[in-house]
């Protein structure tokens, strides 16, 4: 071989040598490329969980505020509606022993006097109206005669035997009770019936 030919060769065996070498290099510039895109990939869809879970975070915060300021808003509505209900309850009490004189007042007036009838009817039209007026802002009588005693809404301030009555049954009512929108203001006072000691099986 020639030293030609010897050089040609070794000059064609440098070019594939540095063709192989841009190869390795090209291939590990891509290798990197590929690792660096999967790296930021991977830091990008983590950034993305990550403000996922804040915005739903942040979800729960406004739903966890919203049901707060609902609470509130119904518990003062309640505290509200039950001042209006009871507001006038301290008056309506001042107010029964007033509504108690007119109605003795009239019970006790003699009917049969013509001199004291346009003056009884006078106090029953007072009375008629004051009902009428207590009625609209719910003060209402409880007149239990002749029904079950219930020691949530009367007052026993003595029992007797009755033959003509179911036992604990309100026999005579001495006062009546007043509720306002439902709770008792003043509780009536009444007579209730036992069953009479004649009446009793003593055997059962």
């Amino acid at each position: 071989m020639s030293e030609e030919q010897k050089v040609k060769q070794e000059q064609e065996a440098m070019k594939d040598a540095q063709a192989q070498s841009a190869e390795a290099k090209g291939a590990d510039i891509e290798q990197e490329e590929t690792e660096a895109m999967i790296a930021r990939i991977t830091e990008l869809e983590a950034a993305l969980e990550a403000s996922e879970a804040k915005v739903q975070e942040q979800q729960d915060s406004v739903l966890r505020a919203r049901a707060d300021v609902d609470n509130m808003r119904r518990r003062t509505e309640q505290e509200v509606d039950k001042a209006r209900k009871f507001a006038l309850e301290k008056f309506a009490g001042e107010l029964l022993p007033v509504i108690d004189n007119l109605e003795r007042a009239v019970e006790m007036a003699d009917k049969d006097d013509e001199s004291i009838k346009p003056m009884l009817e006078g106090v029953e039209l007072t009375l008629k109206t004051m009902m009428d007026t207590i009625d609209k802002f719910g003060l209402k009588a409880i007149d239990p005669q002749g029904q079950p005693f219930n020691p949530e809404l009367h007052q026993a301030m003595t029992i007797q035997e009755s033959t003509e009555h179911e036992p604990n049954t309100v026999m005579m009512v001495m006062q009546k009770g007043y509720e306002l929108n439902g709770r008792v203001v003043r509780p009536a006072m009444v007579m209730v019936s036992k069953a009479a000691q004649g009446n009793v099986d003593e055997k059962a």
